[in-house]
């Protein structure tokens, strides 16, 4: 058997080290991008360290002054001495292809770091004392911090922003639709948000009972349903109830049959059509149930991203976002800290997967303690860090569980207290709520 070769570009390595020569700058081009562990030849690396070091300290960068600074450190000779440097030096490159150069390097030294890490994780697999599932969590670890090597982005221009925002317009005005997102299948919420945006994080937050998990499962069955002709890709996690739970409620709200008759199989004779109907539907749908009580915001990021890469993802659902669990953090991190980064970390996988996240939130008993039972922003449990973070932030609020005389029975109201994109709706949103069979439809207007 042939011995491998180790990935290295040592003419792409002494081709940076010359365009540095030529041109100071390219230091600054490179500098974040290339450490001087991604050189693979020792040389080229205390050279680039030492390059690093003078443009750390604002000093010039060319040959005499890397040759002074090596010399003062007794790194002359490691380096391959003068005549080395010089023929480094003598040599002309073209710094119009430093990027080339960097790409080259960049990916051998990508290429090693993943074998030495594999060959590590291939060693430890050996370590009795390792539990099956460290081992593999260490290997998932291990893998994403690979992954998430990547190139630095270079800056946008206002041409190249102008443009694309010119274009979408311009796509956006020839649709016949009013919804540019994701449907929700409710008119006027698509009204104000012009649809679910990728990228956009949605809170839904609500006092216990006021059915805000029923909510969320009515938008993940219309979002799979009213989008890609049937075939919306909807992800639910749910880390209070089953996936039998709630689907048990999907399932009454498409079917019209009592949840309780659902959930005792106390179901009619002549309903047995419609439950199997409703079952058939929504078995076809492209929806994906996670019901894990300890995940964490790096578990829900790892399945979205295989979900994903497998078949699709349009839409995630979080139920709901207290219970997530911290990703290996000191139990002396307070909550407001955990929530936090929770609510900063759901923003961030919403933008890295390009779809909205609607994560449902727990109100404080503020609400319960005043006479206006409403509620409000500072409302929110650990309501800085969700406030800050989320680009819609919607209330439900139902006036006959606190007013039993109500003369709005049955009904509810949905209240857009934030939204980046569109307008605010603090009178709500009219809604009907029918909690046998876990439904929301909008109320229609009067005549």
């Amino acid at each position: 058997m042939v011995n491998p070769i180790i990935p290295f570009e040592s003419e792409a390595e002494i081709a940076i080290i010359g365009c540095i020569f030529m041109d100071g700058n390219v230091i600054i081009q490179v500098q974040d991008i290339l450490t001087p562990d991604d050189f693979y030849d020792s040389k080229n690396r205390l050279i680039y360290r030492t390059m690093l070091q003078l443009s750390k300290t604002g000093k010039s960068i060319d040959p005499a002054t890397v040759l002074s600074t090596l010399s003062s450190n007794n790194l002359l000779e490691q380096c391959g001495g003068l005549d080395y440097i010089n023929r480094i030096a003598d040599y002309s490159y073209s710094t119009a292809n430093v990027d080339s150069y960097v790409e080259l390097i960049e990916n051998a030294a990508l290429k090693r770091n993943t074998i030495n890490a594999l060959n590590k994780l291939a060693q430890d697999g050996y370590d009795s004392k390792l539990q099956a599932f460290d081992y593999i969590e260490s290997v998932e670890r291990s893998v994403f911090e690979l992954s998430k090597r990547r190139r630095v982005d270079a800056f946008k221009t206002s041409a190249a922003v102008a443009n694309s925002v010119f274009e979408m317009t311009g796509y956006n005005a020839n649709r016949n639709e009013d919804v540019i997102g994701l449907d929700t299948g409710f008119s006027k919420l698509n009204y104000y948000t012009q649809g679910f945006q990728p990228g956009q994080l949605i809170i839904l937050a609500a006092r216990p009972a006021m059915g805000k998990s029923a909510m969320a499962m009515n938008l993940a069955v219309n979002i799979a349903t009213k989008n890609k002709n049937n075939n919306g890709t909807v992800a639910v996690f749910s880390l209070e109830m089953s996936a039998e739970q709630l689907m048990e409620r999907m399932i009454a709200s498409e079917s019209s049959i009592r949840l309780n008759q659902i959930k005792s199989g106390r179901i009619a004779k002549n309903d047995w059509a419609r439950f199997q109907t409703a079952c058939s539907r929504l078995g076809g749908l492209n929806l994906y149930f996670d019901d894990s009580s300890d995940s964490s915001i790096s578990s829900i990021r790892a399945k979205c991203r295989k979900l994903k890469a497998e078949s699709d993802l349009d839409f995630v659902v979080i139920d709901y976002l207290q219970l997530i669990a911290s990703d290996n953090e000191s139990s002396r991190v307070s909550q407001q800290e955990r929530i936090s980064k929770i609510s900063r970390g759901l923003k961030l996988m919403a933008r890295e997967l390009e779809v909205p996240v609607l994560a449902l939130s727990q109100l404080s008993r503020a609400v319960e303690q005043r006479d206006e039972k409403k509620p409000i922003m500072a409302d929110l449990r650990d309501s800085g860090s969700i406030e800050q973070d989320a680009d819609i932030v919607m209330f439900l609020y139902r006036d006959d569980y606190y007013n039993k005389a109500s003369e709005r029975k049955g009904e509810a109201d949905l209240i857009i207290s934030k939204n980046r994109s569109g307008s605010v709706n603090n009178d709500g949103l009219p809604f009907i709520f029918t909690g046998e069979f876990q439904r929301f439809r909008e109320k229609k207007e009067e005549k």
